[in-house]
Protein backbone atom coordinates (compact mmCIF):
# COMPACT_ATOMS: atom_id res chain seq x y z
CA UNK A 1 0.00 0.00 0.00
CA UNK A 2 1.34 3.22 -0.98
CA UNK A 3 0.78 6.48 0.99
CA UNK A 4 -1.99 8.22 -0.84
CA UNK A 5 -2.75 10.92 1.14
CA UNK A 6 0.11 13.86 0.25
CA UNK A 7 -0.29 15.92 3.38
CA UNK A 8 0.74 12.80 5.52
CA UNK A 9 3.92 11.58 6.66
CA UNK A 10 5.10 9.37 9.24
CA UNK A 11 8.69 10.93 9.39
CA UNK A 12 10.68 9.03 12.33
CA UNK A 13 9.85 6.19 14.72
CA UNK A 14 11.93 5.76 17.57
CA UNK A 15 11.83 2.08 18.47
CA UNK A 16 11.90 0.61 22.17
CA UNK A 17 11.51 -3.18 22.94
CA UNK A 18 11.47 -6.36 21.14
CA UNK A 19 14.49 -5.93 18.06
CA UNK A 20 12.82 -8.01 15.53
CA UNK A 21 9.42 -7.10 15.69
CA UNK A 22 10.34 -3.72 15.36
CA UNK A 23 12.83 -4.21 12.49
CA UNK A 24 9.91 -5.81 10.40
CA UNK A 25 8.09 -2.48 11.46
CA UNK A 26 10.24 0.10 10.45
CA UNK A 27 10.49 -1.78 7.32
CA UNK A 28 6.52 -1.67 6.71
CA UNK A 29 6.61 1.95 8.14
CA UNK A 30 8.63 3.26 5.02
CA UNK A 31 5.92 3.27 2.81
CA UNK A 32 4.02 5.83 4.98
CA UNK A 33 7.13 8.24 4.55
CA UNK A 34 6.01 11.55 2.07
CA UNK A 35 8.68 13.98 1.31
CA UNK A 36 6.09 16.14 0.01
CA UNK A 37 3.80 16.25 2.77
CA UNK A 38 2.94 19.20 5.01
CA UNK A 39 2.12 17.22 8.31
CA UNK A 40 5.17 15.22 9.47
CA UNK A 41 4.24 12.45 12.36
CA UNK A 42 7.11 11.87 14.87
CA UNK A 43 6.33 8.44 17.02
CA UNK A 44 8.02 6.30 19.42
CA UNK A 45 6.72 2.56 19.22
CA UNK A 46 7.33 0.38 22.33
CA UNK A 47 7.05 -2.92 21.16
CA UNK A 48 6.40 -6.35 23.72
CA UNK A 49 6.44 -10.02 21.90
CA UNK A 50 5.44 -13.08 24.24
CA UNK A 51 5.12 -16.75 23.47
CA UNK A 52 2.70 -18.20 25.66
CA UNK A 53 2.52 -22.26 26.26
CA UNK A 54 -1.17 -22.94 26.14
CA UNK A 55 -0.92 -26.71 26.33
CA UNK A 56 0.72 -29.75 27.33
CA UNK A 57 0.50 -33.35 26.23
CA UNK A 58 0.26 -36.20 28.62
CA UNK A 59 3.94 -36.48 28.89
CA UNK A 60 4.63 -32.63 29.29
CA UNK A 61 5.49 -31.72 26.38
CA UNK A 62 4.47 -28.46 24.90
CA UNK A 63 1.82 -28.74 21.97
CA UNK A 64 0.43 -25.52 21.59
CA UNK A 65 1.50 -21.29 21.90
CA UNK A 66 -0.23 -18.12 21.93
CA UNK A 67 2.03 -15.63 19.99
CA UNK A 68 1.05 -11.82 21.24
CA UNK A 69 2.68 -8.76 19.64
CA UNK A 70 1.60 -5.27 20.87
CA UNK A 71 2.78 -2.17 19.96
CA UNK A 72 2.11 1.01 21.80
CA UNK A 73 2.59 4.23 19.74
CA UNK A 74 3.06 7.49 20.96
CA UNK A 75 2.45 10.49 18.75
CA UNK A 76 4.88 13.30 19.58
CA UNK A 77 2.84 16.27 18.27
CA UNK A 78 -0.79 15.27 19.96
CA UNK A 79 0.75 12.86 22.80
CA UNK A 80 -2.08 10.38 22.03
CA UNK A 81 -1.03 7.25 22.49
CA UNK A 82 -2.59 4.29 20.51
CA UNK A 83 -2.40 0.14 21.29
CA UNK A 84 -2.32 -2.23 18.80
CA UNK A 85 -2.05 -5.73 19.44
CA UNK A 86 -1.93 -9.17 17.24
CA UNK A 87 -2.86 -12.39 18.73
CA UNK A 88 -1.92 -16.25 17.10
CA UNK A 89 -1.80 -19.38 18.54
CA UNK A 90 0.30 -21.98 16.60
CA UNK A 91 1.03 -25.76 16.95
CA UNK A 92 4.57 -27.07 17.98
CA UNK A 93 6.31 -28.45 15.09
CA UNK A 94 8.86 -31.34 15.38
CA UNK A 95 10.91 -29.58 13.41
CA UNK A 96 12.58 -26.47 16.39
CA UNK A 97 14.32 -25.31 12.50
CA UNK A 98 10.46 -24.93 10.79
CA UNK A 99 9.11 -23.76 14.09
CA UNK A 100 11.40 -21.27 14.27
CA UNK A 101 10.87 -20.00 10.51
CA UNK A 102 7.34 -20.17 11.08
CA UNK A 103 7.48 -17.97 14.49
CA UNK A 104 9.15 -15.64 12.42
CA UNK A 105 6.90 -15.01 9.36
CA UNK A 106 4.00 -14.53 11.75
CA UNK A 107 5.82 -11.77 13.39
CA UNK A 108 6.52 -10.60 9.80
CA UNK A 109 2.80 -10.60 9.70
CA UNK A 110 2.09 -8.84 12.63
CA UNK A 111 4.12 -6.14 12.32
CA UNK A 112 2.21 -5.60 8.73
CA UNK A 113 -0.46 -5.66 10.12
CA UNK A 114 0.18 -3.28 13.21
CA UNK A 115 1.52 -0.78 10.65
CA UNK A 116 -1.76 -0.86 8.44
CA UNK A 117 -3.89 -0.39 11.49
CA UNK A 118 -1.77 2.34 12.60
CA UNK A 119 -1.74 3.92 9.14
CA UNK A 120 -5.58 3.79 9.33
CA UNK A 121 -5.78 5.29 12.70
CA UNK A 122 -3.84 8.33 11.82
CA UNK A 123 -6.31 8.50 8.61
CA UNK A 124 -8.88 8.36 10.57
CA UNK A 125 -8.15 11.25 13.36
Amino acid sequence: MKNTNDNFSIENVIYNGDRDLNNFLKTDLKKYKNADASKKIYIEAISEYKKIILTKNTAGKVTNYKLVAKVTFLIKSTNRKINITEERIIKTLDDKFEEARKERAIKQNFALSISNKLWSELVIN
